[in-house]
């Protein structure tokens, strides 16, 4: 299995279109095509995963531990040819400025794989070399096998670009021309999902006519190492489930791990999706609730008419049955959701209410567990991720967890009582089995 890292100088050069066109390329001459996103992200998966027609993992050095991400790595590049994995940022963009720790050249050097650079060519031209062999050279050891030109005015651009990269020894592996057709929308908390938007299947066929396919084959087989990146190991295969976890699926909630959903389900958890917008109530026989983040307050209206579903939550919660809500989860199971004006009714199963802030939350986070919860013990260790445009109207009580804010102070955050943790941190549960296996087993007992 040859695998590729796709990087760039800076967000916005275009990594996931490119990378969502290789994988419609190599996908083309009958390649089985496994796409990965470096990072916490959960919407340039969705269009990684439509071009590849294979799901789409996340690999996150932060989030998980090397030997766990790698490990994940394998077991979901099973029977694939190639993986294509998507970084994040700059080649050299981690926690902070002070390392390359946690960054996309240095996940790179973890998987032993080459990387392509993705470079927005326009308004430049020979400048193209001096900023791709910056990049090459700025941490020796890194494999830079060449470079894609991305926003290209024309053949006669592409050519200008090409002679100047061959004279710091990079090769061109390809170029997209400028095209309105390829940009893919964004908002407020990154790209739309390709259930909602995606790029021209025309123009994406016409633009992979310009990568260079056979080169870029070539230049992921290369290992100085000698590993050419065989993967053995076996397709996952999963138990008799054990449980029954309804999750939270639809416009509005969608932002999950793969990964993480399929540790649920190898600790014995038969996942049923559900919609809150349009469903009247859980699925039946459900023993535990799980409401992933998403966009709340985009369908704050349609989730908030929904009375049905918002008491049968409710019920639930009261029943005892565990209850597990990220971001926007916590939005929705909250008491009410203030948006520019407006203030719509949600669950009441926490005793906050939340409200849409203009300025983003953002980052890492090394949290300590404050109370017992579906998910952990009172004083275990967590890392998680936060990516809000919300906050809590008033301070929390029973806060779930305790982490450093960016000024060094304390934070306290979330809601952790009896059978129900909301908090606004993203958790990956195949980062610690353990979780996912408690989960299940606290559904378990609350069914019996």
């Amino acid at each position: 299995m040859r695998r590729l890292v796709i990087a760039a100088p800076h967000s916005g050069s275009g990594k996931t279109t490119v990378t969502a066109l290789l994988c419609l390329a190599l996908r083309g001459r009958g390649l089985t095509v496994q796409p990965y996103k470096f990072g916490p992200d959960y919407l340039d998966p969705t269009h990684l995963s439509r071009a590849a027609g294979r799901q789409a993992r996340n690999l996150d050095t932060f989030l998980l531990s090397q030997t766990r991400m790698k490990a994940l790595f394998q077991r979901s590049a099973a029977g694939a040819d190639f993986a294509l994995i998507e970084g994040v940022m700059g080649l050299y963009d981690g926690r902070d400025p002070h390392s390359d720790e946690h960054s996309t050249a240095d996940l790179a050097s973890q998987l032993d794989a080459p990387v392509v650079l993705v470079i927005d060519a326009g308004g430049m031209a020979r400048t193209v070399a001096a900023l791709a062999a910056g990049l090459r050279d700025f941490r020796p050891g890194l494999r830079v096998a060449g470079v894609i030109l991305n926003r290209v005015g024309g053949a006669r651009h592409a050519e200008l670009c090409e002679v100047a990269l061959t004279q710091v020894g990079l090769p061109v592996l390809g170029h997209v021309s400028r095209d309105a057709h390829l940009e893919l929308p964004a908002r407020h908390l990154g790209l739309l999902s390709a259930e909602q938007a995606h790029w021209d299947e025309a123009a994406a066929l016409s633009a992979v006519a310009h990568l260079r396919l056979d080169d870029l084959w070539e230049a992921a087989g290369v290992s100085p190492s000698g590993d050419e990146g065989h993967v053995s190991t076996p397709a996952l295969t999963f138990p008799t489930s054990r449980v029954r976890i309804a999750y939270a699926l639809d416009e509005a909630f969608h932002f999950y791990y793969p990964d993480a959903l399929d540790e649920l389900r190898l600790a014995g958890a038969e996942l049923v999706p559900f919609s809150p917008l349009r469903d009247a109530g859980l699925p039946p026989g459900s023993s535990g609730l799980l409401l992933g983040g998403g966009y709340p307050e985009v369908h704050a209206a349609g989730l908030s008419a929904n009375v049905a579903m918002r008491q049968s939550v409710r019920a639930f919660a009261d029943a005892g049955f565990p209850v597990v809500a990220e971001c926007g989860g916590l939005m929705y199971l909250a008491e009410h959701l203030e948006t520019e004006g407006e203030t719509w009714p949600m669950c009441g199963v926490v005793p906050y209410r939340t409200r849409m802030a203009s300025s983003l939350t953002l980052g890492y986070r090394d949290a300590q567990v404050l109370q017992e919860s579906p998910l952990c013990p009172a004083g275990a260790g967590v890392r998680g991720h936060e990516f809000h445009y919300s906050h809590l109207t008033h301070p929390p009580t029973h806060p779930a967890y305790q982490f450093a804010g960016r000024g060094g102070e304390e934070v306290t955050e979330g809601y952790a009582r009896g059978n129900v943790l909301a908090s606004y941190l993203h958790l990956h549960y195949a980062a610690d089995p353990a979780m996912a296996r408690r989960l299940v087993q606290r559904c378990a007992e609350a069914a019996r």
